[in-house]
């Protein structure tokens, strides 16, 4: 049996799996709010107190954050995870720390024709070619599948935090909103994010692109998560300011995807991550794609590359049980 885990800035899930011949099987799973612990070694510890008769045999954790020599600072928690000081602390034979994107990324491999949703209308993928994932969360992780002639090997990367390059004039304006609040580093992850979402909002209230409704605003005061609230105000049609910023999201969505497709000469493209699947009629209206698409000479190369939605947002877990099972 394996330990699995997705490590993430707003949750962590933790699992075991069974694995034989016949692929992978969660035996136990078990979902945690990530900010109410101090250490993704204090979940762990509560996690196996439940069941210490389980004899693990590896474990492997995917984790929000550059990874180095087994060692990950998390982007958005204050933690520091050292992989071999939690197969001491946890009593585990074997702990790998991958990047969550490389987790997810092999996880993507693993499911099946069913769990996505097609958006290029490409359904004929090669069996060969390089691969791309790009997910939205708390944050914007990217990772690349490279083919090496007999099988897929993961890359990890941190494209969420390069520069945010603006293509139109709105987009500009968008630019110089960012810089005022972050300064003059501004990341895709600013726009791409839950928060990039409430950032789009108030740069388009904020600019005078569409007036902000009395009672969105009032609720906008008292919410915990506004980004969630603008996105189902906007997915249901009831405000016509988050109608505008979940389209421009998703304008900017399949920009950067389609940059990531050029970086890595894709055949094809997954969009995982928990946004996706909540925004899927604004991913599919068209504006996604229209971003996708725009890359001047290479329009025509990119009009060949499958674009999936991944449906199964336990892609990341399955992926770092996936590797676990071959440690």
């Amino acid at each position: 049996m394996f330990l699995a885990g997705d490590i993430g800035g707003t949750k962590t899930l933790l699992a075991v799996f069974d694995g034989d011949e016949r692929g992978l099987s969660a035996i136990r799973e078990q979902e945690f709010h990530s900010a109410r612990y101090s250490s993704l070694a204090e979940i762990v510890a509560e996690f196996l107190r439940f069941a210490p008769e389980l004899k693990l045999r590896a474990a492997c954790f995917g984790v929000a954050g550059m990874v180095v020599g087994n060692k990950c600072h998390a982007t958005n928690l204050p933690w520091e995870i050292d992989g071999d000081e939690l197969e001491r602390r946890a009593g585990l034979p074997k702990v790998k720390l991958l990047n969550d994107l490389e987790a997810m990324a092999l996880g993507m491999l693993l499911l099946k024709p069913e769990e996505f949703e097609w958006l290029s209308g490409i359904a004929k993928v090669p069996k060969a070619g390089n691969r791309a994932v790009i997910a939205a969360g708390t944050g914007l992780g990217e990772a690349m599948l490279y083919w090496d002639g007999q099988r897929y090997r993961p890359i990890a990367s941190e494209g969420g935090h390069a520069d945010f390059a603006p293509r139109t004039a709105l987009e500009i304006d968008l630019l110089r909103y960012l810089r005022g609040m972050f300064g003059e580093h501004v990341s895709y992850e600013r726009v791409l994010s839950g928060p990039g979402i409430h950032n789009i909002y108030r740069f388009l209230r904020d600019s005078g692109y569409a007036a902000e409704s009395p009672w969105l605003g009032e609720e906008l005061k008292q919410s915990a998560d506004p980004s969630a609230l603008i996105s189902h105000a906007g997915v249901a049609g009831k405000d016509e300011l988050c109608r505008q910023a979940l389209e421009l999201f998703s304008t900017l969505y399949g920009a950067e995807a389609g940059n990531l497709a050029l970086r890595c000469l894709a055949t094809q493209v997954y969009l995982g991550g928990g946004i996706a699947p909540k925004l899927k009629a604004v991913l599919n209206s068209g504006s996604f794609m229209r971003g996708f698409l725009e890359k001047g000479r290479l329009a025509g190369f990119l009009g060949n590359v499958a674009v999936s939605l991944s449906l199964n947002e336990r892609a990341a877990l399955l992926g770092a049980a996936h590797y676990a099972s071959q440690l």
